[in-house]
């Protein structure tokens, strides 16, 4: 059974959930026993390290905080998206890591807040059409060294895990058009 690329996408983002995150303590808390994990003490002010599911958890009860650098937010996708606009076909800038994972979130928040705020609902739109914006300039690129011969892996590291999921199955896809669009083999055996 061959898995598709929706699959590999969930497979990432439950990688994401689970890999560890820099948080603050907002405040002091005793150690807390979940089934086979164990987090804290934790000391107001200190940073520590958890797991993505756990720091979101330890968040809504107000125990820590994210720091902001494993965040994302409007400032950060503003840059992301101009960068990306000047950049040339042939050129993928580097994205925060797990920037897709974060995307998510950070848009399901915002629509969220945007339902118990009108307020926010401008924020939301706008994050909304940056994201797609920024989605489609990478995927003009990512076609483009998808339909050219093979890259070299400097021009393709600046892509996700998610973006590289995309580029290997066009790139096979369009090889195996290609392929059978230049097989010669029935019109070879109609000339005999």
């Amino acid at each position: 059974m061959q898995v598709g690329v929706a699959d590999r996408i969930k497979a990432l983002d439950f990688i994401f959930e689970n890999s560890p995150v820099k948080v603050i303590a907002n405040r002091n808390c005793p150690e807390i026993k979940l089934a086979g994990l164990t987090v804290g003490p934790f000391e107001e002010g200190n940073e520590y390290e958890v797991l993505y599911w756990v720091a979101r958890e330890l968040e809504k009860f107000g125990v820590v905080r994210f720091r902001s650098e494993e965040l994302l937010d409007s400032p950060k996708l503003y840059k992301i998206h101009w960068k990306e606009r000047v950049q040339t076909a042939g050129q993928v800038s580097e994205l925060p890591k797990d920037f897709y994972p974060k995307l998510r979130r950070y848009i399901a928040k915002l629509e969220v807040e945007a339902a118990k705020t009108p307020e926010k609902m401008r924020e939301y739109e706008k994050v909304k059409q940056l994201a797609v914006d920024i989605v489609n300039l990478r995927l003009k690129k990512i076609i483009s060294l998808a339909s050219a011969p093979a890259q070299a892996e400097h021009i393709l590291r600046n892509l996700t895990a998610e973006e590289r999921l995309l580029y290997e199955h066009i790139y096979r896809l369009i090889n195996k058009w290609k392929n059978q669009l230049l097989e010669f083999e029935e019109v070879k055996g109609e000339e005999k």
